[in-house]
């Protein structure tokens, strides 16, 4: 399914293949011999999504470009089924296994391995050729790859790079207040634009 949204639309070279179920909406741009499969969703949320050449993605993953950071893929780049990118760079020859995750301004080097279940966190920087373990926890600039039941490592780092100030514009509350309506309402409005969208 192809969307037109804020005035932009998908565009998919002849040599590429996106399965009939998949949803490319928006400025998203699919490079030649790309393949796009069964269920994943792609879609441009104010910034670009890019895949390069001869990349592949496979099925239920979601792959969202954003206002401050577009997603890009480099070439040959295999983003695994159910993996979640978002706002992200990712240099060629990268594998990101089955439900990898990788956050907003996060870059990944050239032939870096995020395996199975892997977390890049916002803003964290991978050189290349650099592997998260399966279930581990890459986070800051330079990383530090921390096992996920390391808790207090991780937010060590991890409450400095500011998730809801640098995804959201927001402050983090004062103990015993949620930062959920502030959300919601925010976001909630971003993904309000979708209204105006209509299939090609």
């Amino acid at each position: 399914m192809l969307i037109t949204h804020e005035g932009r639309s998908p565009s998919v070279h002849p040599t590429a293949y996106v399965a009939p179920n998949a949803t490319l909406c928006g400025d998203v741009r699919v490079a030649a011999d790309c393949r796009v499969l069964f269920g994943a969703v792609l879609t441009a949320e104010g910034g670009p999504v890019e895949l390069g050449e001869g990349s592949i993605v496979m099925e239920n993953a979601v792959l969202r470009g954003t206002r401050r950071d577009p997603l890009v893929l480099g070439r040959q780049v295999l983003v695994g089924p159910t993996s979640y990118l978002t706002g992200c760079r990712v240099e060629d020859e990268v594998f990101l296994a089955t439900g990898s995750r990788v956050f907003n301004g996060a870059r990944i080097g050239t032939r870096s391995e995020v395996r199975l279940n892997g977390i890049v966190h916002l803003r964290t920087v991978l050189t290349a050729d650099s592997t998260v373990p399966i279930g581990w926890v890459a986070v800051g600039d330079p990383a530090r790859i921390l096992p996920p039941e390391d808790h207090e490592g991780i937010w060590e780092v991890q409450k400095e790079l500011d998730f809801p100030g640098y995804v959201f514009g927001l402050d983090r509350p004062g103990e015993g207040r949620s930062l959920m309506p502030a959300i919601s309402e925010r976001f909630g409005r971003r993904l309000g634009r979708h209204n105006d969208d209509h299939q090609i």
